[in-house]
């Protein structure tokens, strides 16, 4: 049996031919397989050019806005609408067991065979359960994955795409492998054993870590965060399937209140009459510099002639690496940004995006990108190297730090979705507060780094008046000092005597 992976043609008048890979021998037959995770995706395709792209290694067509400074994708229109974006692949999926078949559901679960998932596992799990990745509908099989791995998308039955950038797979290792023998299901346990989910109708392949590797990050350097945590110890296969949730899954740490799905925000969107949507990802606490960005991208947008955009202020809450700041702080410091209204609550939504971070640039930012559709969003913010990282065995950056934005109003499958690159703001020394800088008096502007910030709040100093609340400047004051004690206590030593 031959499945197949389509790319998109980038160029017009190209003509179309077929390609096909060789899958991995297993039980199902040609119809089951070809249904797949994804559920809509077509594993036989031709390779189609699209009159509606752009030449090759050009942006997407764009069209000018007003004195707004805003520049609108081609053919996107500014007005009154029904309703808000439609999500990738059209509706958005629900994969978490209706209530009242849970107890027959689990008592199934309880007879498969079973694999335990580590806290990213199931954190890609939520992801999937909530339509973030929309149409997937479980963890990928090699058809998905291959077409995630190579293309950046995935192609539907109806021979549209998809945006799907970094693949969400389920690892396994050879004893897994050979438990579970002939079974066409398997039960997914949680960290503490738990049982979580039922993954039907199966297909393991080979997990190839270093071909994944270098795809996903442009290296295989070691010291990549994500790699280390969830790649290098992984077993040697990847098991897909579709997902059926027993419950939604929750965390208990005092923020599943902020963990809204993309269902629910939708629903708030539309309860608080929003006519666009921009949504902001961060994994850093917000400050002043930040919010002015936010700030003047909705007066932009109101200039546009939209009447209510709502800001979508959307901070990572999945695996980060262990120097970032921890989930609890960063919202408990966002709360205080919208406590002291240095941005208006009553025209943002803070809410956590369930979805470990890869620290994979451009190639990642893809991914932060089109699961925002899927929650409403048709405008994106994009900063200076986003999801990047420094690299990890040389003194430089891992990726170029203009990519980001460049990928973003290029990628197959984001055509929908308005790119709002930064402004880059600075402290001004003149005005006393964040600024937009101005390079004709670039002496007046102050450039304050994380590293920086992190010293002052060590210190127990306070940034210049104007850098950050001062509600928010204190949550991460006492954090880092408490680090500082926790660091003190750690390199005491027992005075013998």
């Amino acid at each position: 049996m031959a499945l197949a992976g389509g790319i998109l043609a980038k160029t017009t008048g190209s003509k179309g031919c077929p390609i096909s890979f060789s899958a991995l021998p297993h039980p199902f037959s040609e119809k089951e397989s070809v249904q797949k995770s994804l559920g809509k995706i077509s594993c036989s395709v031709q390779l189609k050019s699209s009159s509606s792209r752009s030449p090759l290694f050009s942006s997407v067509p764009m069209s000018s806005s007003s004195s707004s400074g805003i520049i609108l994708r081609k053919g996107f229109s500014v007005g009154a609408r029904a309703s808000l974006i439609e999500a990738d692949g059209g509706e958005l999926v629900d994969l978490v067991v209706p209530e009242s078949e849970r107890a027959q559901k689990r008592m199934e679960a309880a007879s498969l065979p079973q694999i335990q998932m580590s806290r990213i596992d199931l954190e890609w799990v939520h992801v999937v359960s909530e339509g973030w990745a929309n149409p997937l509908r479980g963890f990928m099989r090699q058809a998905e994955y291959l077409q995630t791995l190579h293309f950046n998308f995935l192609r539907l039955e109806d021979d549209s795409i998809v945006n799907m950038s970094v693949p969400i797979v389920l690892a396994i290792d050879d004893e897994h492998k050979g438990a579970i023998g002939q079974s066409k299901d398997v039960s997914l346990l949680g960290p503490q054993g738990n049982l979580v989910a039922i993954l039907r109708n199966i297909e393991i392949y080979k997990h190839n870590k270093e071909e994944r590797i270098a795809r996903t990050w442009g290296t295989t350097a070691p010291g990549l965060p994500y790699v280390e945590e969830a790649i290098a110890s992984a077993g040697n296969w990847l098991i897909g399937g579709d997902l059926e949730v027993l419950e939604p899954i929750k965390y208990n740490d005092g923020l599943d209140h902020y963990r809204l799905s993309p269902k629910q925000l939708r629903e708030e969107f539309e309860r608080r009459n929003a006519d666009a949507v921009f949504a902001f990802q961060l994994r850093n606490p917000v400050h002043n510099g930040h919010a002015l960005l936010m700030t003047d991208t909705r007066r932009r947008l109101l200039e546009l002639g939209y009447k209510n955009p709502i800001l979508l202020l959307h901070p990572l809450g999945g695996y980060t690496k262990a120097d970032d700041v921890p989930l609890n702080v960063r919202m408990e410091q966002h709360k205080k940004v919208l406590e002291e209204r240095v941005l208006d609550p009553e025209t943002t939504v803070v809410a956590i995006f369930p979805s470990p971070m890869h620290y994979a640039g451009p190639t990642e930012v893809q991914w932060h990108a089109k699961a925002r559709i899927n929650a409403g969003a048709d405008f994106y913010i994009v900063g200076r190297d986003p999801a990047g990282m420094s690299h990890p065995t040389e003194k430089r950056d891992l990726y170029d730090p203009d990519h980001g934005k460049m990928v973003l109003s290029m990628a197959p499958g984001l055509e929908r979705l308005n790119i709002l690159p930064f402004r880059v703001a600075a402290y001004d020394k003149v005005q006393k507060k964040m600024a937009f800088f101005d390079p004709s008096r670039s002496q007046d502007f102050l450039f304050i780094s994380g590293t920086k910030m992190r010293a002052y709040a060590r210190n127990g100093e306070n940034p210049p008046d104007g850098f950050m609340c001062p509600g928010g400047w204190k949550v991460l004051v006492e954090y880092y000092q408490s680090l500082q004690a926790e660091e003190s206590d750690k390199m005491k030593v027992a005075v013998p005597v």
